[in-house]
């Protein structure tokens, strides 16, 4: 007998807001596999007013609920029977975060939990990576955003160390991330990593997915190190035009693709990885495996 559920997750970032819906099948016997039904991207950039005035406009107020109202719809459309909206770190950074989210909870129905560096950085854990993870290989996951930086140390198979740091896309756009914040994340990195052998990354985020999207890899296959540094020099001889036309970019990852390129180059010459595998997962993916999990 087969049972068949959607699930849903809202990823409210700080360069863009997301809607995963999931279709989770359960057969007696096997394993249970979660197939993405439907994925929604709507480039609302709260970052860039939290992080330079620590409040969101009542411009993008008014988007988000406009969002939230059409996630609403699809979620009501495709029969989904439970969800959960997670905020990250430019709403638990905003001022009037709680006023935003009353707003959006009585003019969609749709409620908002913000969650702070370290449990987004454990949803993440929990996405499913054992298709990918080998039990004699380290591996460094470095999922990128607007706001932060988030990394899951895996080693025999098992997450041994997490940690979240202020350093993103949308930060270091407007030169928002001190040196002293920047050190700490190398010296983090290096530290946790530093007595296992042979690591491998593993990078999540929209910047990285584009980057191997371009490469032409077959899913499951690492791009090299060789290549992320070609390629980010690439995109450094552009201008922000320039990578619209030419490197088919859309206007809101034209300008944060960079800075994303920095962070996992440094993090491979950090880690001393020589390579980086793109699974297509998240923190909505850990969001919906965890509901799961719960239920």
């Amino acid at each position: 007998m087969i049972v068949q559920k959607n699930f849903a997750a809202i990823d409210i970032g700080s360069n863009a807001i997301r809607l995963l819906v999931s279709t989770i099948t359960e057969k007696e016997g096997m394993e249970t596999s979660f197939r993405k039904t439907s994925l929604v991207r709507v480039p609302i950039r709260l970052g860039a007013d939290v992080f330079l005035k620590q409040s969101i406009s009542e411009n993008n107020r008014d988007r988000m609920v406009d969002a939230m109202h059409a996630f609403s719809l699809l979620m009501k459309a495709h029969g989904v029977e439970k969800y959960k909206a997670c905020a990250t770190s430019a709403m638990r950074e905003a001022k009037n975060a709680d006023e935003v989210t009353e707003v959006i909870k009585k003019r969609t129905g749709i409620e908002i939990e913000i969650i702070d560096g370290s449990h987004e950085a454990a949803i993440i854990a929990a996405t499913d990576l054992h298709a990918l993870i080998q039990d004699d290989h380290n591996y460094l996951y470095v999922d990128v955003g607007g706001g932060s930086t988030e990394y899951t140390l895996y080693s025999n198979g098992k997450s041994i160390a997490s940690r979240s740091f202020k350093v993103g896309t949308v930060r270091l756009l407007n030169d928002l991330v001190e040196n002293k914040t920047w050190r700490e994340m190398e010296a983090w990195v290096r530290e946790t990593t530093k007595g296992y052998p042979d690591i491998s990354l593993i990078g999540s985020g929209g910047n990285i997915n584009n980057i191997f999207k371009t490469s032409g890899k077959k899913e499951g296959k690492p791009l090299s190190l060789a290549y992320l540094k070609k390629y980010d020099e690439l995109l450094n001889s552009y201008t922000y035009e320039e990578r619209i036309i030419e490197l088919d970019l859309k206007n809101d990852r034209a300008d944060v693709i960079i800075p994303a390129s920095r962070i996992y180059l440094n993090s491979m010459k950090w880690a001393r990885a020589n390579q980086i595998y793109v699974p297509k997962i998240g923190l909505a993916d850990g969001i919906i495996k965890s509901m799961y999990q719960s239920n």
